[in-house]
């Protein structure tokens, strides 16, 4: 929230002050302390203005700017029960601090009702189930990082961690901080393993995917069922995985359902080295999940 004044309400007490973003200015940093100390919880708005995204607006440091780490800091010294709102027009780098806090809301940059829907999430007359649209990196040092990228020569072997000569990195793991499609809610989903109509697909044929996904928390959610698709050999290489299809599924606590896929050739075309758009037969793996990172795997064939 970029605005002239910010209003913290705790008991019959009122706190207001201007917001600075991305100064020096520490002069409200005491009152905002005092605030925070005899607050239940402590919602704090953390991120970027609006004139550090766009057209033009690339930067090296994409962690917080200004002051907002240091105040963040200081007031989990008094208050532990942080919620933070973090608005932002690109992925951040926040591992430094993402552990800390019990709750991050990722609101990205909205508009002028932004707060009412915000209000409706933090008090839960809203329970979330947006998922995240891009990869966010542990480290800006990652960079670029996404889901669909392609494997190497020497691909990352989570089985021997002691090996060498893999890729990977000696003071991170190669996993982003919080991978896309990622997305939490105030219950939780179980999936099942994906269940294939049949082994093979034939050119001119359909293969159906199915999963179960079950709400195991205590209240009604929506979650969004995602599925994955990687052509092991190509003529050209290929991404580790990409993205097919997704459904939202509004389950009730306790429920589950059956959320089906289907898939035809066309949608493993891509293309190829004989330039040509076009599905090559062989071998590929389906997974299904609930984001890029955190999913389960199938097996079948493509034939000619």
């Amino acid at each position: 929230v970029y605005a002239e004044g910010a209003r913290l309400t705790v008991g019959e007490r009122t706190h207001k002050q201007p917001l600075h973003f991305n100064e020096s200015d520490r002069t409200g940093f005491p009152a905002a302390i005092a605030a925070a100390r005899d607050a239940d919880i402590v919602v704090l708005a953390l991120g970027e203005d609006a004139f550090q995204t766009g057209e033009g607006r690339s930067q090296v440091d994409i962690g917080l700017k200004g002051l907002q780490l240091e105040l963040l800091r200081e007031i989990q010294k008094v208050n532990r029960r942080v919620v933070v709102v973090l608005m932002n027009g690109r992925p951040l780098a926040i591992e430094e601090w993402a552990g800390s806090v019990p709750a991050i809301v990722e609101a990205w940059q909205l508009g002028s009702t932004a707060g009412l829907a915000i209000a409706d999430v933090l008090f839960g007359d809203y329970n979330p189930s947006g998922r995240l649209p891009v990869s966010f990196p542990r480290q800006v040092g990652q960079l670029p990082l996404y889901y669909n990228h392609k494997n190497t020569g020497r691909p990352t072997m989570p089985a021997a961690p002691g090996q060498v000569y893999w890729s990977h990195y000696e003071d991170a793991p190669n996993t982003p901080l919080y991978p896309f499609g990622y997305g939490l809610s105030y219950t939780t989903y179980e999936y099942s393993a994906p269940r294939l109509s049949a082994a093979t697909l034939a050119s001119n044929g359909t293969l159906e995917i199915a999963v179960t996904v079950a709400n195991r928390g205590a209240v009604k959610g929506r979650t969004v069922v995602q599925l994955y698709v990687r052509d092991l050999v190509g003529s050209t290489t290929r991404p580790v995985k990409e993205l097919k299809g997704f459904r939202q599924v509004e389950l009730a606590p306790g429920e589950s359902r059956d959320v089906t896929f289907t898939l035809q050739p066309a949608d493993l075309a891509f293309y190829t080295a004989q330039r040509r758009w076009e599905a090559e037969p062989g071998e590929f793996q389906v997974f299904v999940g609930g984001n890029a990172e955190d999913v389960k795997p199938a097996s079948f064939t493509l034939t000619p």
